[in-house]
Order: C-alpha cells, then sequence, then structure tokens
C-alpha cells in the first residue's frame, strides 16, 4: 500500500472540490484514533472519515455514518467547543509531505473572528490529529506524545507545533524541472527505485517503481550502472509525472491480483498490466473500497488464527510422527538379514567351536559368496539362530503394524492440509463455522457438552463460465462431499487439482459435448482454490462424477478414482464470473 505524498495531492484536490467553504456540523469521534466530520455547504452535505489508526491510518469522504459513544471523548469535546460550526477556509498539503492541514474560521465566546487549524498527518505509526491555535501551538491531539516516548517532538497541549525534520535531505520535485531532477539523482549509490522515493519527498516505493517502468529502466539496477543519457531520460519522466501532478490529473485504480486488493494508487500503474485494474471516480471511492475490502480479509484472518494455530500443531505433530514412522520402518527393513543369519547358523552351525565370535561361510543365496555373522560367545549355535529368528519375527510385526499406522498418518496429515486450505479461501466469518464442525468432529477441538450448533449459512462458491455453463467450487470438505456426492449427477464434471489439497469442483452438463473452454475455466477454478493456486502452471485431473468414489469410512472430501483425463493450466481466474454462493 501507499499512502504516499501522491495520494495525499489527490486528495487535497478532491476535498478543496467539496468541502471548501463548508461548515462543520457535526463533529464525532466512533473510534479512539477516528475522527467523524459532517460538513455542509451550498452543495450538499458531506462526511470526512479521519482515522490516525497506527496500522491503518486513512482519509477520505464517504457516505457511510458510524455509531459514535456515548460519552464524547475529550478531544472531540475540546472541537466541538472551538469549531462547532465553523467553516473550512483552506485545505493545504505542506510540501508534497503526508500532511492536510484544515484551516477553520469561526467565532469565539465574544463573537470574534478566529482561525484554527485542524492538522492530521497520515504517517504510519506517527499518524496523528492535532488542533492548533492561530500562532501554531498545540491546542489538543488525538494522540499524546511525550519526550520519554519520541525524542524529536513532543505533541501536548501548549507545545509549538512543527513538522518532524525526519526528510530534511529530500526535495519537493514539484517546484523543480527536470535538470534540476537530474543533479538530485545522479550519482547515488543505490538502486533506482531507492534513488527517487530516498530523495523526493511524498513518492513511495511503488511510485518510484512506477517512474522506473515508465522510464523503460529497471527499478532494482543500480543508479551508478547508467549512462548520463539514461539518467537524464529518467529524470524526463520524474518531471513530467509532476507536472500531472501539479495539474491535479489523477487517475486513482486498485489493483486486484485473483479478486483480491493487493495496491491502490493515485495514478495510472502501466507496470501492473497483467493484473486486474478497478478505476475509480475519486480518491476517496478508492480508499474507502481498498480498506473495506482489506479490512474484510485481515478480520477473517484474525477470527481463522486460532483455527489456523490449531490445524498447523497437528499438522507439525503428525508430520513428525510421519517422519519417526519411516525412519522405524527403514530399519525394520532389515529384518531379512536376521532371517538369513539365523538360517545359516542352522546350516553351518554344527561345527562351530566354543564361545566362537563370529561365523564365516558361504551364502548360498548370494552365489556362495563369503559372510561374517556375530555370534554373542556365551549361546550355542542353536540359540544364536533362535536369537537372529527372534529379532526377524518382531521386526517384521513391527513393520506389519507400521504399515498400517503409516497409512493413518498419512491420512491424518492429508486432512489436516485439506483443512488448511480450506481456511486460505474462507472469506467469511460463515465459511469458518463448518471447518470448525469438522475441527471438532475429529477430534482437534474439544467438543463443548451443552454447545449450541451454529446455524450453517456458508455455500459453495458460484460461477458462471464463458459459454453459459454453471460451474460449483467447495469451500471446506463438507461442501466438496456434499457437492460431489448429492448435488452432481453422473454425467456432470468432476475437476480436482492432481495430488494435493484443492477443492472439488462441479460443472453441471447441460447434456452434449462441453467446449473446451469450459474445461479449461473448471481446471483454473480447481487450480486457485488449492494448495497450488501460487504455482505458474498445475495438473488437474477431471472426469464424469459417477467416476467419483468416497472409500467406506474415509475423511469428508477423500476421494478415489481409477481413470480421469488430465489437462495443464495456469491458476488465473481474473477473467471468470462469480454469481454468488451457491444455495445448493
Amino acid at each position: 500500500m501507499a499512502f504516499d505524498g501522491i495520494v495525499i495531492a489527490g486528495l487535497v484536490h478532491e476535498l478543496n472540490q467539496t468541502i471548501l467553504n463548508t461548515k462543520i456540523s457535526k463533529i464525532a469521534q466512533p473510534e479512539n484514533d477516528e475522527l467523524l466530520l459532517t460538513c455542509k455547504g451550498s452543495s450538499g452535505q458531506f462526511r470526512v472519515s479521519i482515522s490516525a489508526n497506527a496500522s491503518l491510518p486513512f482519509l477520505y469522504l464517504t457516505d457511510t455514518n458510524k455509531t459514535s459513544p456515548l460519552q464524547a471523548p475529550t478531544f472531540c469535546m475540546v472541537l466541538r467547543k472551538h469549531i462547532a460550526n465553523g467553516r473550512i477556509i483552506s485545505i493545504t498539503q505542506p510540501h508534497m509531505e503526508r500532511i492536510i492541514h484544515l484551516k477553520i474560521e469561526h467565532l469565539n465566546e465574544m463573537g470574534d473572528i478566529c482561525h484554527k487549524t485542524l492538522v492530521i498527518e497520515l504517517m504510519g505509526k506517527h499518524s496523528n490529529i492535532i488542533f492548533c491555535d492561530e500562532d501554531g501551538t498545540m491546542i489538543d491531539s488525538i494522540k499524546h506524545v511525550s519526550s520519554a516516548v519520541s525524542s524529536l517532538r513532543e505533541v501536548l497541549p501548549g507545545r509549538p507545533y512543527f513538522i518532524p525534520a525526519t526528510q530534511e535531505d529530500k526535495f519537493n520535485a514539484m517546484t523543480m524541472d527536470a535538470t534540476q531532477i537530474c543533479d538530485a539523482i545522479k550519482a547515488k549509490p543505490m538502486s533506482i527505485c531507492k534513488a527517487i522515493y530516498t530523495t523526493f519527498t511524498g513518492v513511495s516505493p511503488l511510485v518510484a517503481s512506477e517512474l522506473a517502468y515508465r522510464a523503460g529502466m529497471d527499478a532494482d539496477q543500480s543508479l551508478l550502472a547508467c549512462t548520463d543519457d539514461e539518467i537524464h531520460h529518467l529524470a524526463n519522466h520524474i518531471a513530467w509525472f509532476f507536472d500531472e501532478i501539479r495539474h491535479n490529473e489523477f487517475h486513482p485504480v486498485i489493483v486486484r491480483k485473483d479478486k483480491r486488493p493487493i495496491e491502490f494508487s493515485a495514478i495510472e500503474l502501466t507496470m501492473y498490466q497483467d493484473y486486474e485494474m478497478e478505476h475509480m471516480e475519486s480518491i476517496s471511492q478508492m480508499l474507502e473500497v481498498f480498506y473495506a475490502e482489506r479490512n474484510i480479509y485481515n478480520r477473517i484472518h484474525q477470527k481463522s488464527a486460532d483455527l489456523r494455530k490449531i490445524v498447523t500443531t497437528a499438522l507439525e505433530r503428525n508430520q513428525k510422527k510421519y517422519q519417526l514412522q519411516q525412519k522405524q520402518q527403514k530399519d525394520a527393513e532389515k529384518r531379512e538379514k536376521y532371517k538369513l543369519y539365523g538360517e545359516l547358523i542352522n546350516v553351518y552351525g554344527y561345527n562351530l567351536q566354543d564361545q566362537a565370535k563370529e561365523l564365516v561361510c558361504e551364502n548360498f543365496y548370494d552365489n556362495n559368496k563369503e559372510i561374517r555373522i556375530p555370534l554373542d560367545p556365551q549361546k550355542t549355535a542353536r540359540e544364536n539362530s533362535q536369537k537372529y529368528f527372534d529379532k526377524y519375527g518382531k521386526l517384521k510385526r513391527t513393520s506389519e503394524a507400521l504399515e498400517v499406522q503409516l497409512a493413518e498418518t498419512k491420512a491424518q496429515i492429508d486432512h489436516l492440509e485439506s483443512i488448511q486450505n480450506s481456511l486460505n479461501i474462507a472469506l467469511s466469518a460463515d465459511d469458518l463455522v463448518q471447518i470448525k464442525e469438522e475441527l471438532m468432529e475429529y477430534g482437534f477441538i474439544k467438543k463443548h457438552k451443552h454447545g449450541k450448533k451454529q446455524k450453517i449459512k456458508s455455500k459453495p462458491f458460484h460461477y458462471i463460465s464463458s459459454d453459459g455453463y454453471d460451474m460449483y467450487v467447495g469451500k471446506n470438505n463438507y461442501q466438496n462431499d456434499e457437492l460431489t456426492f448429492k448435488f452432481a449427477t453422473g454425467n456432470d464434471w468432476w475437476f480436482h487439482a492432481k495430488k494435493m489439497p484443492g477443492s472439488h469442483v462441479i460443472v453441471k452438463n447441460k447434456g452434449g459435448e462441453m467446449p473446451d473452454r469450459v474445461f479449461e475455466e473448471a481446471g483454473k477454478l480447481a487450480g486457485y482454490y488449492s494448495s497450488g493456486r501460487d504455482s505458474d502452471k498445475l495438473e488437474i485431473d477431471y472426469l464424469q462424477k459417477k467416476n467419483v468414489k468416497k472409500p467406506a469410512g474415509s475423511a469428508p472430501g477423500f476421494v478415489v478414482y481409477y481413470t480421469n483425463y488430465s489437462l495443464t493450466i495456469h491458476p488465473d481466474i481474473s477473467g471468470l464470473t462469480l454469481v454468488e454462493s451457491s444455495n445448493t
């Protein structure tokens, strides 16, 4: 994510077009580090959501209202006292910093006109909202920072406000031409990308990489390896870019990979040509959509954290157990040697001397090659022979038991890996309910005797192919069984990633032959909703559902089949249409 000076510049332009000269009719503080301003003007009502959250700072216009606490926090009360019904007369961004100044005109208790400034600093963990008097003295802030916390600047009532001097060595490219830009970056012993974002204020690594891409250069290439002409060429592109920013030519966009938002920017990101681009109407809309969707993914990840820990712990335990069993099985394979020793002692041991420590004889099983067999000198030949036969018998019984145990442990590992994959594709709290039920049913989570069973709301994914065929994807093992053995009919097609945990994909057969493109798209779904989704190429097995069988007593989602077709795909589903979660 790049909430940088470029995005701030776009926001300032947007705010000047909407809330400049509006009155602040309502001030709320729905969270400890969040403000919600309601502004009214001749063009209507606007809400401005501002967050100084250390991990997720933002500012954008929104239509969404938020519930405020019954008792307003102190900072909110201070703002209401001073600037309620105040008019926003200026919105600026100092020197391309990640800072916005809202200058507000209001009347004091005596009816005199006064000015205050609301400073919004969107600087990651240092984010803050600071309320200042006309002379720059801090009246209050949403977060207080003492000298014990920061040696650079105290943020406390009565202290003078100043921008932290963290970027004194950076230049404001908005005030520079191509020649000055070239002089600023040349001869820096670092990559092109780093040279750009460490030289100019407000430029993030994302924008720096985009500028290098526009100039046709490798962002990771060392600047020292570039010729003077190449550096001049790069400087020209940087100058052209900032000329666009000066003229407020913003193109807000969200970059998606497999439907999930991975980046946003106030400018066109040409370096992401192979990704899905969603162009937005405004910077605020872009930020609101991006943060809302990222919040969903983050929230689900947090809600599934306990389940992930349980699955990971059980998986690691079973994998160690499996490795130990394999080692024991390998040791048990030595049993044939002990059987051979016993037989050879029985054949050649008649002429052994008392207290012999070894028997040297010919191995008639191996072209009469000489073999040396260790002996216990305290035992007779018969007793030594029986000792080796006893070892053989014990290892044979161990090997037979291990074969069963290895199969059980491998089945347990496969089951846990399939649950792990289900957690990876879960998109809502409802998707986690069935996964938790499965973990309880198979003893990974202790069942509550009087626990109320949660209602299952999660349904399989429902996609429509380019040729209009319905394609269904199970989100977990229970849904996989439901789709394959209750929903699908015999002639429907079944798809699954080869030899790895993944979802069952069902394509409903309309009768007749399906187009090749449907097989390819269904294969992409099977690859995407598997543990191999990040692979460049995957092999997918597919066959008609009537040839898929479920062994008695097997774990949910486990099937067998003996004849199938295969295809190789790249698991990219960006061109497929998700209708909804199916109501099968």
